[in-house]
């Protein structure tokens, strides 16, 4: 290695680290981060203790949806996001509802199920239709918004395959939790499903952060608008001072 290559390569390895930083972040800001898995997390497991406890579905459900509202209001007295927290709080409300019209607690589960299966398959059908939703998702964060379905074929193909990575593992969380709704006592459903919210979440953010790394660097978008706005303001600054001086020679003509 010659005293040349090593500030080319030293330069290489800094933008691979900027970028997987860039990647890092804007998956923490995208998915809510370690409060974001909390506030998931959370209400599902306080309603399966109470009810393995005793049995009372009316205590577990009301318990469920306080501390969701609980998580919500410290965000908001925190001055934080609350988008996750929000949609916590209306996934557990519909819980709620479905778990006191039926009188079964096992349904509290069923709308975040049907959920996590529409959004499995949205996840395929989004890449097949060449639009992949994960793109949709992290395209606004990244700043880049839908520049990389024309502009940057590399990112998306990295986005087709984190949106099937998603897609699959969302799928096969529903292949195990469907058969269990029918045939596991509540309880025993309800402590699987608390079980399964984080490990397939951390796989499939952890497959994104790999496919986006390797991928190339997203087109900053709102960078290129302001400097499309920047130059068209100096252009009509320089076209103004040409018509001044042009004004200015023609009356010391005159004169």
């Amino acid at each position: 290695m010659t005293s040349l290559d090593k500030p080319t390569e030293d330069t290489t390895a800094d933008a691979e680290r900027d970028a997987r930083a860039v990647t890092e972040a804007a998956l923490f800001e995208a998915f809510g981060g370690l409060r974001g898995m909390i506030e998931t997390v959370l209400p599902g497991l306080l309603f399966v203790t109470i009810y393995t406890i005793n049995k009372d579905l009316h205590l577990s459900a009301i318990a469920a949806l306080g501390v969701s509202l609980l998580l919500v209001v410290v965000r908001l007295v925190m001055r934080d996001t609350v988008k996750h927290a929000f949609s916590g709080v209306f996934g557990v409300a519909f819980g709620v509802v479905f778990a006191m019209m039926t009188g079964n607690a096992k349904d509290f589960y069923l709308p975040g199920m049907l959920y996590t299966l529409g959004l499995g398959l949205a996840y395929i059908i989004t890449t097949l239709c060449g639009v992949p939703l994960i793109g949709l998702i992290l395209g606004p964060v990244f700043k880049e918004n839908l520049s990389w379905r024309t502009r940057n074929p590399g990112r998306k193909k990295a986005y087709a395959k984190a949106s099937y990575a998603w897609g699959l593992i969302l799928l096969a969380k529903c292949a195990i939790l469907f058969p269990l709704y029918w045939w596991a006592d509540t309880t025993q459903f309800g402590w699987v499903l608390v079980t399964l919210k984080i490990p397939p979440f951390l796989l499939a953010v952890w497959l994104t952060w790999v496919f986006l790394a390797k991928a190339p660097a997203p087109i900053d978008v709102f960078a290129e608008m302001e400097a499309e706005e920047k130059a068209e303001e100096e252009r009509k600054a320089a076209l103004a001072a040409e018509r001044e001086e042009a004004a200015g020679a023609r009356h010391r003509r005159e004169a």
